[in-house]
């Protein structure tokens, strides 16, 4: 019996992805990123990790039981040889071993293979040796999505369950900071919520109208902050004419701040398997860059999220070497 391709299976493997091959581009004129890869023993985990080097994006080091990584790779028909491989006996021992890797100075940035989110990051989040900073972490969507003029940025869908209002301060700050090591300009913030009208009875337009003010007065910095913005009159300047809502963000705004996990998820997948959009993915806020995937992510998407981790890491680098004022 022949089963038939879905429609978005279909579209995706012949429709372009501009917003994504400039990034690639972008990323092809970078110092090659070492990435410790956390347990890749799975088809589609590992054959990312080997088109990404292919194409002089990372410098893998792949971190779990040699055994069945290349059991993996030659199922693939690829070597594993030539790639260095940190012996971990299972998922939990990769996660923590691939921590190890990043906090010794071996690696630049940690992607996720084909262990549970929850086990990555618990390694990532622990208090003794983990990889914390003085930011909340948080989870970015970087989607291509058809007919939209360039990338939009989704916060934050996949980390932060319900964030509070001292959450999303950091949330912002990390996607602001994000899109400006994308080299998006300007960065213009739409603070979601149902309505774009402050109301007492809906806390996330208290939140947005908060972070607002924040930014006026310098605590959230590099971006042009609007909200409480419904998510038409954020994206479509026809429905912000409509409402007669004068903003430099309503109608072009390039980085969508979320009330909190449940719609943010809801948003992005919508847009994956309705409007055949791409999401990479990428959590910021720890001291390296993470390439965090799912399983459903296309080659196109996992090379996007390796492409997206070597900007921010090179805009890290340049902050580094900036002399302090």
């Amino acid at each position: 019996m022949t089963i038939a391709a879905s429609p978005r299976t279909a579209t995706h493997a012949v429709r372009k992805h501009e917003k994504y091959e400039r990034l690639l581009a972008a990323a092809k004129s970078l110092p090659v990123l070492k990435v410790a890869v956390a347990y890749p023993c799975d088809a589609a985990s590992l054959s990312a990790v080997f088109e990404a080097a292919e194409l002089g994006l990372i410098k893998p080091i792949l971190v779990g039981p040699s055994e069945k990584i290349q059991a993996v790779a030659k199922a693939l028909n690829k070597d594993a040889s030539a790639l260095r491989i940190v012996e971990a006996p299972h998922s939990h021992a990769a996660a923590a071993a691939a921590v190890d890797l990043i906090r010794s100075g071996g690696a630049e940035a940690l992607m996720k293979g084909s262990l549970h989110t929850d086990e990555l990051m618990s390694a990532v989040v622990r208090r003794e040796g983990g990889l914390r900073t003085i930011r909340r972490i948080s989870h970015c969507f970087v989607m291509d999505v058809p007919g939209h003029e360039g990338p939009l940025i989704i916060t934050d869908a996949a980390v932060n369950i319900a964030p509070t209002l001292e959450d999303k301060v950091h949330i912002v700050q990390n996607a602001i900071d994000l899109a400006r090591a994308l080299h998006i300009d300007p960065v213009r913030v739409a603070i979601l919520s149902a309505m774009e009208i402050v109301n007492p009875k809906v806390p996330s337009t208290i939140e947005a109208a908060a972070l607002c003010k924040m930014a006026d007065r310098g605590q959230i910095t590099g971006g042009i902050l609007d909200g409480p913005l419904a998510l038409d009159n954020a994206i479509d300047l026809g429905a912000a004419r409509i409402k007669k809502i004068q903003s430099p963000v309503a109608g072009q705004a390039n980085v969508l701040v979320v009330p909190d996990l449940e719609a943010g998820n809801l948003l992005a997948k919508s847009l994956t398997f309705l409007a055949d959009a791409d999401a990479a993915g990428i959590v910021l806020g720890a001291r390296v860059p993470i390439i965090l995937t799912s399983r459903a992510d296309s080659n196109i998407t996992r090379l996007a999220s390796c492409a997206v981790a070597s900007l921010v890491a090179e805009a890290q680098r340049t902050q580094l070497a900036s002399p302090k004022v």
